[in-house]
């Protein structure tokens, strides 16, 4: 009766941490969000990480961890996110499958080549990622270090490689209008989805409002 019982515990555990996660979804970086107070980590991919740097196709550098993020955070908008759990990371992370009505995010940022097929756990994405390869998206039009690779180089050097805790880091956008106005742009604003951060141009990317602010940008009116 024990064994029956116990059996009939871990079945109840299972589909209660299958239950999907839904929400706001707020980015860390190209394959990780937070809905509410849980993190997920994009299952299958891997994104390049927030301060990793790229080459794009005229070999000039730029901000390919930075890019990655603004694309998923651009893609989700305001919308609300649904995550399929499969598992949870070494760092207490949920590892889902996560869609925006009933597109797969991981499966976009993969096909737009903000981040590769993560082979080591799953081969769900090996497509998306080969049609980006083929069509020169996002980090295939240059060159790069996949992510796992600079993360053990960072260990190596011994750097800390564990995720950001602040969720909501390089998600306001700071753009310049034809003025030279500054003005910052929130997740969720009439303004926020179609703003492209220009960095050549002095536009950047601000962890909260009051760093926007006290660099001199002002809210947005929209």
């Amino acid at each position: 009766m024990r064994s029956v019982m116990l059996a009939l515990a871990l079945m109840l555990t299972s589909a209660v941490a299958a239950e999907p996660i839904a929400g706001r979804a707020s980015v860390t970086d190209g394959d990780t969000i937070e809905i509410g107070e849980t993190k997920i980590r994009l299952h299958g991919i891997d994104a390049p990480e927030s301060a990793q740097i790229c080459q794009d196709g005229d070999g000039k550098d730029y901000r390919c961890g930075q890019v990655a993020a603004l694309a998923l955070a651009d893609r989700i908008g305001a919308a609300p996110v649904s995550c399929e759990p499969r598992e949870t990371d070494r760092y207490g992370r949920i590892v889902a499958v996560c869609r925006k009505g009933s597109e797969d995010l991981n499966a976009w940022m993969a096909a737009q080549g903000h981040a590769i097929a993560f082979r080591r756990y799953s081969e769900d994405y090996v497509q998306a990622e080969t049609t980006a390869k083929a069509l020169k998206r996002g980090i295939w039009a240059g060159t790069f270090q996949e992510p796992s690779d600079w993360r053990k180089a960072r260990r190596a050097a011994g750097e800390d490689t564990a995720p950001a805790p602040t969720t909501a880091c390089l998600q306001i956008k700071g753009n310049i209008s034809a003025k030279g106005d500054r003005i910052y742009h929130l997740p969720g604003t009439s303004s926020y989805a179609k703003t492209r951060i220009k960095e050549s141009a002095g536009e950047r990317m601000f962890c909260s409002e009051d760093e926007a602010k006290a660099a001199g940008w002002r809210p947005s009116r929209g």
